[in-house]
């Protein structure tokens, strides 16, 4: 594990140990409402059992109050938003996708790690490695947008790679949920191979997150 990562998983383990209550993940951010969707490029994990055996254990050892657990094919991981649908003509979309397809023709599957468990207030997720492929891959895609674009949403920089397990549903006191995860915390990462990037059309449904793939792009140097 590389020095940010190890890092990373320390700083948030050791401030989750401080934290009396979660916050509530599904509280509505800025533009959101039930109705709306949102065009952002992810990675999905279909067909991926190694994964979904190491989260079907996880979660059933945290079902606990005060988490909504994560539905195996609801498993992903955040790259690069793009807009609410209603905002972002079809013209474009077509466009950022023929030069997202265009960009990342070169590059080769991803071959990642995906485990322990890093808690945080809204949410428990699985550390994800190596940064460096992933951060590629986001640059990759903010550049296909920026020659679309004369602006990329969303900033460059702060992007932490991870894929949650379960959301904080409410306010519930962490100290059971702490004692769990001390026990979870050395459970061997699953491993997978992410051979596309997804554009989905992300809605919020009965408190989690459900899409429509919209387009990928092959990862198949």
């Amino acid at each position: 594990m590389s020095s940010r990562e190890l890092a990373s998983q320390h700083q948030r383990w050791t401030a989750y140990q401080d934290l009396p209550k979660l916050t509530n993940h599904w509280y509505w951010r800025p533009g959101w409402r039930a109705d709306r969707q949102f065009y952002t490029w992810h990675l999905t994990f279909e067909h991926q059992p190694e994964l979904h055996h190491l989260v079907a254990d996880l979660q059933r050892q945290l079902a606990l109050p005060g988490l909504d657990l994560v539905p195996l094919d609801g498993l992903h991981l955040t790259m690069q938003g793009l807009g609410f649908t209603d905002e972002v003509t079809n013209t474009d979309v077509a466009a950022v996708v023929a030069e997202t397809r265009r960009r990342c023709a070169g590059l080769p599957p991803l071959e990642l790690s995906l485990g322990p468990v890093d808690p945080d207030a809204e949410g428990i997720g699985l550390l994800v490695r190596p940064w460096d492929r992933l951060e590629h891959l986001r640059a990759t895609i903010r550049g296909a947008i920026g020659a679309v674009w004369q602006t990329v949403p969303e900033a460059s920089d702060g992007f932490r790679p991870h894929v949650t397990i379960a959301y904080s549903g409410g306010q519930a006191p962490t100290g059971p949920i702490r004692t769990r995860l001390n026990d979870l915390r050395h459970q061997q990462p699953a491993r997978v191979t992410i051979r596309q990037a997804s554009l989905i059309a992300l809605r919020r449904e009965h408190r989690s997150y459900r899409w429509t793939t919209v387009a990928t792009t092959p990862l198949d140097a």
